[in-house]
C-alpha cells in the first residue's frame, strides 16, 4: 500500500477562493448600522488591510439606497488580529439628494482599528476626460504571482518555504517586473500589475465595489521601497499601512482583468507615498488610489 505524500497539496479550486473571498466580504449585520466581519479562514498574525477596507466599504454600503459609492478614505490606527471578528458601526453623517456620506469605526476588542469615511453620489452624467491606459502587455503573456511564488519556494529559506509553496489568493495578480523577494534591485519608483478574482463573484455591483478596495492595497505600498532595493522580508524593515483613500470613476467588474498602474512621488521621514491607477481592459480609468505607508529602516539585531 503507498504511503500518503506529507508534501502533496492540492490547491483550493478558483471558484473556492472566489466564494470565500465573497463570504468573508459579506458583513453580518448583527443591529441597525452595526455589523460583523468574518474573520479570514486560516488567517494568523495580522489582518491584511483590504480586507479591513473592504468590509467597511460592504458596512457604509448596506446603509445607502440609490446611490454608489466613489470615495473612500481610510486611516489604519491599529493592527486587526486575525483571532477576532471586526465589529463596523456606521453612522450617517449626511443624506442629500445628490450625495450621502457614511463615517465607519472598524473595532477589536472594543478598540478602534480604523476610521473611515465614504461619499455615495447618484449617478449622473457629467464633463469627462481620463488619462490614458499605459501600454504594456497582456495578462497573458505574464505569470501570476502565485505561480512565481512556488517557483521561487525551494530557493528560500527553509522557515518560508511552506508559505510560498501553499499560499493561495482569492485575486490572481500579474506583475510586469516580477518580485525578488529575498534580493530585491534598486530601480525607479513605478510598477504595473494586472489583477482579478480568480473566479466569477456574481453581478452585484456593491460587491465588486467591495473587492476592488479589498485588492487595492496589494502591489501598492511596496512602491515606495524599490528605489532604496528594500522590501518588506528585508531584515529590519517595517512596514505598515498608514492610510489609504479610493476613488471609484466608472462601474467595474473586479472578475475582469484590470491594469494597476502604481508609481512613488516621495518618501522620507520614515513614510513612503505612494500612488495608483486602476485601468479596464478596454482602457477607461475606473479608479485612483492613493496611501502613505510606514517604511522604517532599522538595523537587524
Amino acid at each position: 500500500m503507498t504511503e500518503p505524500d506529507p508534501e502533496a497539496w492540492t490547491p483550493p479550486l478558483p471558484e473556492v477562493l472566489a466564494a470565500g473571498l465573497v463570504s468573508l466580504l459579506d458583513v453580518e449585520e448583527i443591529d441597525t448600522d452595526l455589523y460583523r466581519g468574518a474573520r479570514q479562514p486560516g488567517g494568523r498574525g495580522r489582518v491584511f488591510g483590504g480586507q479591513v477596507i473592504g468590509q467597511a466599504l460592504q458596512a457604509a454600503q448596506r446603509s445607502v439606497e440609490g446611490k454608489a459609492a466613489h470615495s473612500l478614505h481610510a486611516y489604519f490606527m491599529r493592527a486587526g488580529d486575525e483571532e477576532h471578528p471586526i465589529i463596523f458601526r456606521v453612522v450617517r453623517d449626511f443624506e442629500g439628494k445628490s450625495f450621502s456620506t457614511r463615517r465607519v469605526i472598524a473595532l477589536q476588542k472594543g478598540q478602534p482599528i480604523l476610521n473611515m469615511a465614504a461619499s455615495f453620489q447618484v449617478p449622473e452624467d457629467g464633463l469627462a476626460h481620463q488619462d490614458a491606459m499605459p501600454d504594456v502587455p497582456p495578462p497573458e503573456d505574464l505569470q501570476s504571482e502565485s505561480e512565481l511564488r512556488r517557483a521561487a519556494a525551494d530557493k528560500m529559506p527553509e522557515r518560508y518555504r511552506e508559505f510560498f509553496r501553499r499560499r493561495t489568493s482569492p485575486i490572481d495578480i500579474r506583475p510586469l517586473h516580477p518580485r525578488s523577494w529575498f534580493e530585491p534591485v534598486t530601480r525607479e519608483p513605478r510598477n504595473y500589475s494586472w489583477f482579478r478574482a480568480v473566479a466569477p463573484i456574481g453581478d452585484d455591483p456593491a460587491m465588486h465595489r467591495a473587492v476592488l478596495a479589498y485588492a487595492s492595497d496589494m502591489a501598492l505600498m511596496a512602491t515606495s521601497m524599490m528605489p532604496h532595493g528594500v522590501n518588506w522580508m528585508t531584515p529590519g524593515m517595517q512596514s505598515a499601512s498608514l492610510d489609504h483613500a479610493l476613488w471609484i470613476h466608472e462601474p467595474v467588474r473586479a472578475d475582469e482583468w484590470l491594469l494597476y498602474a502604481t508609481d512613488s512621488p516621495w518618501a522620507g521621514h520614515a513614510r513612503g507615498m505612494n500612488r495608483g491607477s486602476i485601468f479596464s481592459r478596454d482602457g477607461r480609468l475606473v479608479a485612483s488610489v492613493a496611501q502613505e505607508g510606514l517604511i522604517r529602516k532599522r538595523e537587524p539585531r
